[in-house]
């Protein structure tokens, strides 16, 4: 059957858009949420496609940003990629939902096979779906629900997809994420507790698992750029932004940890899950 950890495949290429101008004008840009320091928000921005070029090795695919789209660099909400196949979201907010064609057409023209979500019943956030390796994990929150993840289930039919209540207001990936090929990684708030205790019961699979002090520690993203045999990462929140998880994360011990900050852009709901989308197998040309 193999180990849970073999099916995250090698990644070639990362998807992220650009911060425009409008995601610092808050409320004024309609997102509801508070101003941010727009020219710090984007020099974070340019660290993380850094990071993803120069350190992982990855060709960085960077859509410029949209004004009418202040919330448009959480990219990682409009698409659930697995393989060969993208399934293009149906975000819980209509005023997100305009946030998916500039990705549908990148990843049309990557050669992807492109899955749409037709029912106007289902809603679905990216950053609600785990993948293991093994299984998809989606959770149902605020933002996406039963529908949603039936649908995750029809894409995907090659892997059992498990559905996760959420409680509050976050995407389950701001909860937990992968830690490693084995380990899943959470935070120590009870909503992260009960998403990971559930997840134990719902799977065939044997996890490790970690417990980070901070929740948005465990938002995470494990990467295994270039060739088999070569080395894994794990890209993650920093000391400058969550001091408290870093010695729990000193404990992956089969990553490379590599630290990035996004805290002027977490004001604006992002993580790191919702900021790049990582294609996980080389695409056709």
């Amino acid at each position: 059957m193999g180990t849970p950890g073999e099916g995250l495949g090698r990644c070639s290429h990362a998807l992220i858009r650009g911060v425009p101008e409008s995601l610092g004008a808050g409320e004024t840009a309609g997102t509801g949420l508070p101003a941010l320091d727009l020219a710090k928000a984007q020099r974070e921005h340019g660290v993380l496609g850094g990071k993803l070029r120069q350190r992982l090795g990855l060709q960085l695919l960077e859509l410029p940003p949209e004004e009418p789209l202040p919330l448009g660099p959480l990219l990682g909400d409009t698409a659930v990629i697995q393989g060969d196949t993208a399934l293009i979201t149906r975000p819980w907010s209509p005023a997100r939902r305009p946030e998916v064609d500039g990705v549908r057409k990148v990843l049309q023209d990557l050669g992807l096979r492109i899955v749409e979500m037709g029912d106007e019943n289902a809603t679905l956030d990216g950053t609600d779906v785990l993948f293991t390796g093994r299984e998809f994990f989606v959770g149902l929150s605020k933002w996406t629900n039963h529908r949603g993840a039936e649908i995750v289930a029809d894409t995907f039919r090659d892997f059992a997809v498990s559905t996760v209540p959420v409680s509050g207001p976050s995407h389950l990936r701001g909860l937990c994420g992968m830690g490693g090929p084995r380990t899943v990684v959470a935070g120590s708030s009870e909503a992260a507790q009960k998403a990971v205790r559930a997840m134990a019961v719902l799977t065939d699979h044997p996890y490790a698992s970690l417990t980070l002090p901070d929740d948005a520690a465990a938002d995470c993203l494990f990467l295994r750029p270039g060739l088999p045999g070569g080395p894994s990462f794990l890209l993650h929140r920093g000391g400058g932004d969550l001091p408290n998880s870093q010695e729990a994360l000193q404990k992956l011990s089969e990553v490379t940890l590599v630290p990035v900050s996004c805290s002027e852009l977490e004001k604006a709901g992002a993580g790191l899950s919702s900021l790049c989308l990582v294609l996980s197998t080389r695409p056709h040309s």
